[in-house]
């Protein structure tokens, strides 16, 4: 008992203010213990940014694919080109020669 009483003394007397032990406890709470801590609130705001980038990127991908398939409905070059590329079709005089690059691993 006299060791508690030694070590409560020796605490400055600022720190004993009933106040500051609150707001020291508040901040302790508030930044580990509860479900919303500034930690959490750091990741998700993480998060929500990489989220809005993907989206960024995923609206300028719906555009262009939007006016590939505008192009390819209207205009029948790009539908053969299409066709050549994607499908390997070829006209009856015509001999397709499949060049491919193989990278070292």
């Amino acid at each position: 008992m006299e060791k508690i009483k030694k070590f409560i003394n020796s605490i400055p007397e600022p720190l004993k203010n009933k106040y500051f032990i609150t707001l020291v406890l508040f901040l302790i709470w508030s930044v580990f213990l509860d479900d919303y801590n500034l930690i959490n609130q750091k990741k998700l705001k993480n998060k929500v940014d990489e989220l809005s980038k993907q989206r960024e990127f995923y609206i300028s991908e719906i555009q262009k694919d939007s006016t590939k398939l505008q192009n390819l409905k209207n205009n029948p070059q790009e539908q053969e080109k299409f066709a050549r590329e994607k499908f390997l079709m070829k006209k009856d005089n015509e001999d397709i020669f499949i060049i491919r690059k193989y990278e070292d691993e």
